[in-house]
């Protein structure tokens, strides 16, 4: 079972040193742990987790290998710095810098291709599920990625996101349950996952792990979402 810590815009090169350092010697439980950094902290992450099994992923990636494309960073950079894998399309992404369904299978497909594991993002915003159409979204979302052994899907209500809102259980293990009839892949949980809910979200059959955002951020908490997987 996968958690993944999505750091954000947190935690500079110190403060991810701090952290490595603690989670190397914490306990994980039985979970396959992944940390994404912002792009400046990626490589002492590397560095720290180097001969431990938590791997180190981006929080985003671009399509092509190299080019004019100010403040964007490729997959062949990522692997070069050690990095095992990257998200793509958070909603925050989609939100704030107006990614497309579209841009983020393409960002996907190039990660994918140049052999980096992805956590591709997909999910409903409150209105959508308001309106009844958080199926459509799911559709729409999933259906354009591309089927490789190397994808994860989290589902991430974005109704959920920062809002301190958590979806059910029931109601996470309905849409994950819908995803794998689109595309059959891993999917994990992503949305205010904190350590009180994590353990009745991971048993959920169709839930397959967690995308950790704020919660994550804290060696106690993550670590504590982390052994929830032994439940």
């Amino acid at each position: 079972m996968l958690v993944a810590g999505n750091w954000k815009m947190f935690k500079g090169p110190g403060e991810t040193a701090e952290f490595c350092l603690a989670l190397r010697d914490a306990d994980l439980g039985d979970a396959d742990v992944v940390v994404c950094p912002p792009y400046v902290s990626l490589a002492v992450a590397v560095q720290l987790l180097a001969r431990t099994e938590i791997a180190v992923a981006a929080q985003n990636v671009h399509w092509e290998a190299e080019g004019a494309y100010t403040g964007e960073v490729s997959a062949p950079m990522l692997r070069e710095l050690g990095v095992y894998g990257a998200i793509v399309g958070h909603s925050e992404r989609r939100q704030y810098f107006g990614e497309t369904d579209e841009g983020v299978a393409t960002r996907a497909r190039a990660a994918l291709e140049a052999g980096l594991e992805v956590i591709a993002c997909v999910g409903e915003t409150e209105e959508e599920r308001e309106r009844g159409e958080t199926e459509d979204v799911l559709r729409r979302q999933v259906s354009v990625l591309p089927s490789d052994d190397g994808l994860v899907i989290a589902y991430e209500p974005v109704w959920a996101i920062g809002t301190g809102k958590t979806a059910t259980p029931e109601t996470a293990q309905e849409a994950h349950a819908f995803i794998k009839t689109v595309l059959d892949r891993p999917v994990l949980y992503g949305g205010s996952v904190k350590p009180d809910n994590a353990a009745d979200l991971l048993a959920q059959p169709d839930v397959d792990g967690a995308l950790v955002g704020g919660a994550s951020l804290d060696v106690d908490s993550f670590t504590a979402i982390c052994r929830a997987t032994r439940s």
